[in-house]
């Protein structure tokens, strides 16, 4: 089991400049407004209240990046898919979102998907980019436990296809803990991998 005791909030980024350096490990979060992404990762950090949850869709407006062991990060990426944001500052977030894209310390995404809804045009536009980019991608079903058994299985049968060569997928319930250790475990994995090279050494 993942266990994180020195989680620390570091920067809300509003531009590639103010990013952390591009040394050690990260691994990026996204997913649609209220799918899960901010329960999934108090739960997978065992925080409360580490990101903010809410019922207002679209509350993550910049990169947050946390430092969840030395030089181990992860990142909270703006939700999508929510039309009520602000057009110019919805235009913001994807040169913040394509600066990530050259950083060696990036290992793989994290997409949060709401198990009701399945893999929308949002979610696959995400897996376009970083199977564009050379970054593995891990789904996590979330609200899973609002499916029956036969449903979730039939889901993941059912994406099989349109995550191939792009990514794996799993089950998820931050609420029952469903799937907890497996998305931690790959947390764990992409944050203890050693990059090939870097850009400061």
């Amino acid at each position: 089991m993942s266990l994180y005791p020195n989680v620390r909030f570091m920067i809300s980024a509003a531009a590639p400049a103010q990013f952390p350096p591009d040394t050690g490990a990260e691994v990026a979060i996204a997913g649609r407004s209220n799918a899960g992404k901010s329960s999934a990762i108090n739960a997978m950090l065992q925080r409360n209240s580490l990101a903010r949850t809410s019922k207002t869709p679209g509350r993550t407006r910049l990169l947050n990046f946390f430092e969840v062991a030395p030089q181990a990060r992860l990142i909270d990426l703006p939700g999508y898919g929510y039309a009520s944001g602000a057009r110019e500052e919805r235009a913001g977030w994807k040169p913040l979102i394509e600066a990530l894209a050259p950083r060696q310390s990036l290992r793989g995404l994290l997409v949060v998907v709401d198990a009701r809804r399945g893999i929308l045009e949002g979610d696959e536009q995400l897996l376009n980019w970083a199977h564009a980019i050379d970054r593995p991608v891990h789904v996590l079903f979330s609200k899973s436990d609002q499916l029956s058994r036969s449903a979730g299985a039939k889901l993941l049968k059912d994406s099989a296809p349109t995550l191939k060569g792009r990514g794996t997928a799993q089950l998820f319930s931050a609420h029952k803990k469903v799937g907890l250790d497996e998305a931690r475990a790959r947390l764990d994995g992409w944050l203890a991998s050693v990059p090939v090279s870097s850009a400061h050494d």
